[in-house]
């Protein structure tokens, strides 16, 4: 197994090695609005860049309402398009594909898809990148009535191409959810045209890739504010390996979010980095220029889940008199026991972390790695946890005011079905 994911990981030739850059100019607002403008340019021009990051970082942790909250955007729209590929390697069988596609769509053989888009709150150097896509996947109204309108937002892999994570958004609508399937930071039609791949979302330049997690993250809430305009009442969010991670942080700063699934998850940014087999040329990167995996793990601090577990668990855990909030969330971890992307020790990290904060979850465990999940008959086992889940977890949500009216009249009756 760890031969196959070896190779899978090392197919792709088109990896840049990109040197160290501190970045702060892409965390402008948020130092200013933290008051540390003065102080980081006098440890920057001290030779102490290190150091002025660290501070960011703990300015993060110490207000991270702020750097994730935003400023809702007022040009949501619809727009139809041809659904396109946006390859992120250049292995022949996928640019036959994407050639394919482009030929379909050419004729008028390829069916137009709706798309959600609008202004991200976090601006960045790449106009393309802050224009918001999320393809709409709704669900047949026929399966919503008499229910609250239900969705989930969907957070595919790093260098997902665009049709990624499309087959689960379509399975959900045959659930009456709908789903948006949002282009991640730097991803697909968001990524710059210099780019072959979504490198800027995840690089060596530290205050860029702390800049794509905000912004990756109020995209997420923001998407949640249109589905509220069209009426939806429950909300979920799915996310995969870097979508997971910009998941949680999400669910940990907004309560709507109250199905949660964590398709590979850990505990932080800055070790997986250091530690993944997919992340070989940042370390080299990094290394060169001496940082180290403890370093790391304080420059990317303010984007590791690790730091949120307490934010999280407030949301969802009973309070001393075991009264359960109406934020509980639902939680699926997924991970696998050959990951070289995500070591087996972060995820079971994540796990005790849960466990820890009394939080309850379902954990899944996939017998394969990383990438191999997206090889048969891996990819079907994983696609059989995170639907059969999100049904499970959004049909709950649809009996909890009955149980409410229950519990009025019946007091006891919770506690005695547990």
């Amino acid at each position: 197994m760890y031969d196959w994911e070896t190779r899978l990981t090392t197919r792709d030739e088109n990896r840049v090695v990109r040197p160290l850059e501190w970045g702060f100019d892409w965390l402008t607002p948020f130092i200013e609005q933290a008051g540390l403008t003065a102080r980081v340019e006098r440890l920057v021009e001290a030779g102490s860049a290190e150091s002025a990051m660290v501070e960011v970082n703990e300015a993060i942790l110490a207000d991270s309402a702020r750097f994730f909250g935003y400023e809702r955007p007022r040009d949501f729209r619809l727009e139809e398009r041809h659904p396109m590929l946006f390859p992120t390697n250049v292995r022949p069988e996928t640019l036959e594909r994407d050639a394919r596609i482009r030929s379909l769509a050419e004729d008028g053989k390829l069916e137009r898809a709706t798309f959600l888009r609008f202004t991200s709150p976090e601006r960045t150097s790449y106009p393309e990148n802050d224009l918001v896509n999320a393809r709409w996947y709704p669900a047949d109204p026929k399966k919503q009535e008499g229910k609250p309108k239900q969705a989930i937002v969907v957070m595919p892999q790093w260098n997902a191409d665009a049709f990624s994570h499309n087959a689960l958004c379509s399975l959900f609508n045959r659930f009456g959810i709908s789903a948006l399937r949002l282009s991640k930071p730097y991803h697909d039609i968001r990524r710059p045209s210099e780019l072959e791949r979504s490198d800027f979302a995840v690089s060596a330049n530290i205050g860029r890739t702390l800049s794509a997690a905000r912004q990756a993250v109020v995209d997420i809430r923001c998407c949640l504010d249109w589905l509220e305009e069209q009426g939806y009442e429950q909300f979920g969010v799915l996310g995969t390996s870097l979508g997971s991670c910009y998941a949680f942080l999400a669910s940990a700063h907004d309560a709507r979010l109250r199905v949660n699934a964590y398709n590979h998850c850990s505990v932080s940014f800055g070790d997986v980095v250091w530690e993944g087999q997919s992340t070989r040329h940042i370390r080299q990167a990094l290394e060169a220029a001496g940082q180290t995996q403890e370093s790391l793990s304080k420059l990317w601090a303010g984007i590791s889940p690790v730091h949120y577990y307490d934010r999280f668990a407030a949301l969802s855990r009973a309070d001393a008199q075991g009264v359960r909030p109406a934020t509980v969330k639902k939680i699926l971890l997924v991970y696998a026991l050959y990951d070289l992307t995500f070591p087996l020790e972060f995820s079971l990290e994540v796990v005790k972390g849960f466990e820890r904060d009394g939080l309850e979850f379902e954990r899944k465990v996939l017998p394969c790695g990383h990438y191999t999940t997206g090889e048969a008959p891996f990819q079907y086992i994983d696609g059989w946890y995170l639907g059969s889940f999100v049904y499970r977890a959004f049909k709950a949500l649809r009996e909890e005011p009955a149980r409410a009216t229950l519990d009025a009249v019946e007091p006891e009756h919770e506690l005695t079905t547990q």
